[in-house]
């Protein structure tokens, strides 16, 4: 039975924590909303409905026990709490901070249909694992009785570490290979501090270090070892390299300088953070300062790149999107919170062309409108006859997604199959692809970049190569195969 404590969402208001003011956060990288104080969060949880089929963690690609631990959180138990969250996601306090709640959990809770405001999952979320931080309730990685089988993981992002703590659990060596000099693929590297502070990142990649696991950065497949090479050195591979390859504009001017990609852009915005020395920062390449900064797409990495500007002290940040506002890919509340910090959006616009003399001085925009729904049932932009202006433009950040990069030829493994997407090919009950001992998880399999969904998919594929190794300790992989 539901605690007497539940159920308070008609006498109690939806509060969300403080964020601090736009002027004040837009001069630093620190989180804008510090987390709650006990009974605030005690409060917001205690207005959760208790909902017979929560919704919530229908539309969670964890399917957290969401109503559960936001009881136990009410009543005081916040060690419960923990541990009860902790039981389906490696990483709460990551997905608290930067999971769509607004597209996912809360966006889909019960009394925000009523009218009264979804319950701050999200918030509470984080507050739960930072106070079990703060408190010592995190423990250490306890790796399994040694099965002498080995496993190499490649990828250090949330699929990656997520597969490479479950399989350290039960046992197995595990090495995570990844390219970058820091472990966190996009936690580490995508995502602006201002949404996840980086210490959050590096506190989870040190308890994995400290049970056990081996990374090996600045590791590139294919150039320090093949694919096959280490299908030799080890029993089993995870590929969870995620998608890096980014979507390009065709139109004039495309190649000129100071039209940059978003993720190179974002990649030394965070080395910085880190104090790394980075030189397409130093000589003003991939710094927005003094500049007019134009970002082309609509989705959560546009967001992140045109509040970095900020930041960054541009001039200007305007973000162009070919559909309007409630069209858009990207978090409403990450438009609301780049809207307070100074961003101009120009709904309903395309770049028709850049502009350059030694470097890219305007953008040419051409007016779009809405037409008939395409197949997945949006309505699918058109331009707009008549209705082009063009705006200032020091720097452009294309923004637009990622596609998979060629991980047979990269990998020197022609082999390896991929869909017509370029993603992996793979069996989707094995979650193996079209070699023998190759798993696959994460983005590159499912092409969207989403963290939530990446943890979900490194959880899966430990599970489906922990059931092949053993199998294959029996003497029986090619059943398992």
């Amino acid at each position: 039975m539901a605690s007497d404590r539940m159920l308070q969402f008609v006498g109690r208001e939806q509060s969300y924590p403080d964020k601090r003011s736009a002027e004040e956060r837009a001069r630093d990288f620190r989180e804008i909303a510090e987390r709650y104080a006990a009974p605030d969060a005690d409060a917001q949880a205690a207005r959760c409905s208790q909902c017979g089929v929560p919704y919530c963690s229908v539309h969670c690609p964890l399917h957290n026990h969401i109503p559960d631990w936001l009881r136990l959180t009410a009543e005081g138990r916040l060690r419960e709490a923990y541990e009860l969250s902790n039981a389906t996601s490696t990483m709460p306090e990551i997905c608290g901070r930067i999971c769509p709640q607004d597209r996912l959990c809360e966006g889909n809770c019960v009394i925000e249909f009523s009218g009264h405001g979804a319950v701050t999952i999200g918030s509470v979320e984080k507050y739960i694992t930072d106070t079990a931080w703060a408190e010592g309730w995190v423990e250490p990685v306890h790796a399994g009785k040694p099965t002498g089988q080995s496993v190499g993981i490649i990828g250090a992002g949330p699929a990656g570490l997520t597969a490479a703590e479950y399989l350290r659990v039960l046992g197995h060596e595990v090495h995570v290979y990844d390219r970058h000099d820091r472990a966190g693929g996009l936690l580490t590297y995508g995502i602006p501090g201002f949404k996840l502070e980086k210490d959050v990142v590096m506190r989870r990649v040190a308890r994995l270090e400290e049970g056990g696991i081996h990374f090996h950065l600045g590791f590139e497949v294919g150039k320090d070892a093949t694919l096959d090479q280490l299908r030799r050195k080890h029993d089993a591979i995870l590929i969870a390299t995620g998608v890096y390859k980014a979507r390009e504009i065709n139109v004039p001017g495309n190649e000129a300088a100071g039209v940059v990609a978003a993720l190179d852009y974002l990649i030394a915005s965070n080395r910085k953070g880190f104090g790394d020395a980075v030189a397409e920062f130093e000589d003003g390449r991939l710094d927005a300062k003094d500049k007019h900064v134009v970002v082309i797409g609509g989705g959560d990495t546009a967001m992140d790149c045109v509040r970095t500007a900020v930041r960054q002290g541009a001039k200007s940040v305007k973000c162009l999107y070919r559909r309007d506002r409630e069209n858009m890919p990207g978090s409403q509340r990450e438009v609301a919170n780049a809207e307070e910090e100074g961003v101009e959006f120009v709904w309903l616009s395309a770049p028709q062309s850049f502009t350059a003399d030694k470097t890219v001085k305007q953008v040419a925009v051409a007016g779009m409108r809405l037409g008939a729904p395409d197949a997945s049932g949006r309505r699918s932009p058109e331009p707009d006859p008549g209705r082009t202006f063009d705006l200032p433009a020091d720097m452009v950040i294309k923004a637009l997604g990622f596609d998979p990069e060629e991980l047979p030829h990269l990998f020197g493994s022609p082999d390896l199959s991929v869909t017509r997407w370029g993603t992996l090919r793979v069996d989707h009950q094995t979650m193996m692809t079209s070699l023998p001992g190759v798993f696959a998880a994460g983005d590159i399999v499912r092409g969207a970049s989403l963290v939530v969904w990446g943890i979900r998919d490194g959880r899966d594929a430990s599970d489906q190569m922990a059931k092949w190794l053993k199998a294959k300790a029996a003497g029986s992989e090619r059943k398992a195969a």
